[in-house]
């Protein structure tokens, strides 16, 4: 596996690299080509955040990971990413069959199927409101997003907790 790794205010260091490459290359027993990951480390404030990309032909992985030491992060993205991978074992199954020989099979297939998740449905009745009404719901809740009936546009919407602190909304049309 290539490996281009690169730092955002944070000098990359020859142990850090190697470190990268080990933890990686548990990685390369799920894949037939060479691959190219491209990682970026970046520091803010006293967190370091560990970001991986892997481009392959029918997809892309990509993973990143916030903690305050180096190595605890490169192990949690990298975790995150074989998580994907087994996640998506019924997909690469697929891809194949239609001809697409990009991952080894029998390491995937060994891997146990997660447990079947279950899906949780519910109804909730949608109140008009305007969006600071929607935000002060969300909050009380204690959720991440919320959805609600837009007064003032009189359609669907739904709010959301950015990760930066501050909030999204999706409308419909």
């Amino acid at each position: 596996m290539e490996i281009i790794i690169r730092g955002n205010k944070v000098e990359i260091t020859d142990s850090m690299k190697e470190y990268v490459k080990e933890k990686l290359s548990k990685l390369d027993k799920y894949y037939t080509d060479d691959l190219k990951a491209t990682i970026l480390v970046k520091v803010r404030n006293y967190t370091q955040k560990v970001e991986v990309t892997i481009p392959l032909k029918t997809l892309i992985l990509r993973a990143e990971e916030e903690s305050s030491d180096f190595y605890s992060a490169v192990d949690l993205v990298v975790n995150k990413l074989e998580r994907q991978i087994r996640k998506n074992k019924t997909k690469l199954k697929k891809k194949e069959k239609s001809g697409i020989k990009e991952f080894n099979m029998e390491e995937i297939l060994d891997i146990p199927d997660e447990e079947e998740k279950e899906i949780k449905r519910k109804k909730i009745e949608i109140k008009p409101m305007n969006l600071e009404e929607a935000i002060l719901q969300m909050e009380l809740l204690g959720h991440n997003f919320y959805m609600y009936k837009d007064s003032d546009l009189n359609s669907i919407a739904l709010v959301y907790k950015r990760k930066n602190g501050g909030y999204g909304v999706i409308e419909t049309e």
